[in-house]
């Protein structure tokens, strides 16, 4: 290396060095990030109220907080960059961490007891639909040219249940902070309508409860559009949606681990210089863990509840119910913090028309299987 370059990498690393930001700058991220959550809350909770008695009140019910918290996130982090301060402020916005917490208590409050209700039709259609719309979305993002990692995000958001999913694949796969907030945006898109077209298609179709709500819950990919959604419809379609969308909850650890796997002995050994075959000891420490305290947090509170009661054990699910929405709360407004459009224009036009397409694929399939194995359930 020349004398130049060598005084060149210095003065870059000497620069990086003193622009590198302090303890300070993360206290205040964090506490800009806290209060843009609280406020998202807030707005979520009052704009209802606030609305209730107006021509937008069914609208205003149906907008859940990760609308507030997205969108609060991302005009704080245009006026951060406006100002310059959004990379010094950046170290407090932990996507991943707040959103792995919120995922392990919310697992506190899926009880495998519940889904088992169902009966066989439930956990059926969540292994079908899974694997239908997973692998349709993984061929069209290959013959489109998607990147391994973000089709793999995208195929395990539409196929399970949005941004949880995406974050788990994220974490299986390491991808891109960019390619996550992108999968995350898109998630919140094509949601967002769904919530207001699906239960009047599921009454012009004269679905029955049971169908409608399977239908609903499969189809929709975030758990709180879901809930939206099927309340609309009525208590019955809730009901079975909220069941249908726990049991496709559950497979996030294991779409994750299979998601390592391949990734670590198929994808990252193509082409010259490929790594060589990952030994146990690695694979444990790109599984995301998090998915682990998921599914051992359902076990607990399942077993709770069998000791204890339902009753019982409703006021202390509630609460770990809620402690999840914050910190969901503040993953999302975290999300809006670190999107960079610079992601957006790196992954085109491709990675849309394939969630897109996957989306119209999960509606026509969803449909089909809740029709088949929900015909007869009555509630």
């Amino acid at each position: 290396m020349s004398t130049t370059k060598t005084q060149a990498s210095l003065e870059s690393s000497v620069v990086q060095a003193g622009a590198r930001p302090g303890p300070a700058y993360a206290v205040v991220g964090l506490a800009l990030l806290l209060g843009l959550a609280w406020l998202a809350r807030f707005l979520a909770d009052g704009v209802p109220v606030w609305l209730e008695d107006t021509a937008l009140a069914g609208v205003a019910k149906s907008v859940e907080y990760p609308v507030y918290a997205i969108a609060l996130g991302l005009l704080g982090n245009l006026a951060l960059s406006l100002a310059g301060v959004r990379d010094r402020l950046a170290a407090a916005f932990r996507t991943e961490l707040f959103i792995k917490l919120g995922l392990v208590l919310l697992g506190a409050t899926i009880n495998f007891a519940s889904i088992a209700k169902a009966g066989g039709p439930g956990i059926l259609q969540a292994v079908l639909l899974i694997s239908l719309v997973f692998g349709f979305t993984w061929w069209l993002g290959g013959k489109l040219g998607v990147d391994d990692k973000l089709r793999a995000l995208l195929a395990s958001a539409v196929s399970i249940c949005g941004v949880s999913a995406a974050i788990s694949a994220a974490g299986a796969v390491q991808a891109k902070k960019e390619q996550l907030a992108y999968a995350a945006s898109l998630v919140i898109i094509f949601a967002l309508p769904s919530i207001f077209i699906l239960p009047p298609l599921a009454e012009a179709l004269n679905l029955t409860p049971a169908v409608a709500g399977a239908w609903i819950g499969g189809n929709i990919d975030t758990t709180a559009a879901v809930t939206a959604s099927a309340a609309i419809a009525g208590d019955e379609v809730l009901q079975v949606a909220a069941i249908v969308k726990s049991s496709q909850n559950v497979l996030i650890g294991v779409v994750a681990f299979l998601l390592t796997l391949y990734f670590a002995f198929k994808v990252e050994r193509k082409g010259p210089g490929a790594a060589a075959a990952p030994k146990v000891g690695e694979l444990w420490t790109r599984f995301p863990k998090f998915v682990l305290g998921f599914v051992l947090a359902s076990l607990v509170a399942t077993l709770y509840i069998a000791n204890v009661g339902s009753d019982a054990a409703a006021p202390d699910i509630a609460v770990l119910k809620s402690l999840s929405t914050i910190f969901f709360i503040i993953a999302f407004t975290s999300i809006g913090l670190e999107f960079r459009v610079s992601g957006i224009r790196e992954a085109g036009w491709r990675p849309l028309a394939v969630f897109g397409s996957a989306a119209v694929f999960n509606l026509i399939a969803g449909l089909a299987l809740a029709s088949l194995l929900f015909a007869n359930v009555e509630l």
